[in-house]
Formats: structure tokens, C-alpha cells, sequence
């Protein structure tokens, strides 16, 4: 497993944009397909992005392309959550994951988590 970090959560206007950054330690980061979830009050957590370990490989929920873009720096250990044009329903607790196998909007297929870090858009 590795130990995950969130941090640039925060307030914003709707239109607005935020960087999430999550930065990892442990075991070798560059082998784990890295996602970010989401969690609204009162629902479930749901699948938002993920990246392959190599980062030649993305995949979006249908609510968040074209909006949101992942990156990653295998050198730095982290993997980035650029948010463009935030809008009011994208209010949530952000979590990174870390998995070893291939990726899945499962959550129960991630072994590593974050604490949260939490993006509120007024409207």
C-alpha cells in the first residue's frame, strides 16, 4: 500500500476552476493506477477519474469530461485533478485512490485512500 495526501480542496464560485494535488509515500508509486473519487452529503462515493500507471491511459465519468483533466508526476510521487468550469453539483469530499490492478469505478478495487479533501462551489 501507500500512504495518499490530498490537498488544494476549497471554496469557489461556479465557472471557476481548482487543482487538487495528491502525493504519495511508501511503495513505488509509478506502478499504481491512481483514480479520484467523490463524495456529495448524503450520497455514495463515486467514481470521478482515473490514470494508468504510465499515464498514457485516462478515463472520466460523463459529468466531469471535458471539464476536469488528470495528470500525474511519477517523479514527484503525485497526481493532479485540474477542475475547470466547476458547477454547484460538483460539491464534494475528493478522494485519491491508489490501486494495484487495472482501473475500476469500483471503489472496493482501490487498497489505498486518501483523507479528503473537501470542494464547495457556490452558485
Amino acid at each position: 500500500q501507500v500512504q495518499l495526501v490530498e490537498s488544494g480542496g476549497g471554496l469557489v464560485q461556479a465557472g471557476g476552476s481548482l487543482r487538487l494535488s495528491c502525493t504519495a509515500s511508501g511503495r513505488t508509486f509509478s506502478y499504481y493506477t491512481m483514480a479520484w473519487f467523490r463524495q456529495a452529503p448524503g450520497k455514495e462515493r463515486e467514481f470521478v477519474t482515473a490514470i494508468s500507471p504510465s499515464g498514457d491511459s485516462t478515463y472520466y465519468t460523463d459529468s466531469v469530461k471535458g471539464r476536469f483533466t488528470i495528470s500525474r508526476d511519477n517523479a514527484k510521487k503525485t497526481v493532479y485533478l485540474q477542475m475547470n468550469s466547476l458547477k454547484h453539483e460538483d460539491t464534494a469530499i475528493y478522494y485519491c485512490a491508489a490501486a494495484g490492478g487495472r482501473y475500476s469505478i469500483r471503489s472496493t478495487n482501490y487498497d489505498s485512500w486518501g483523507q479528503g479533501t473537501q470542494v464547495t462551489v457556490s452558485s
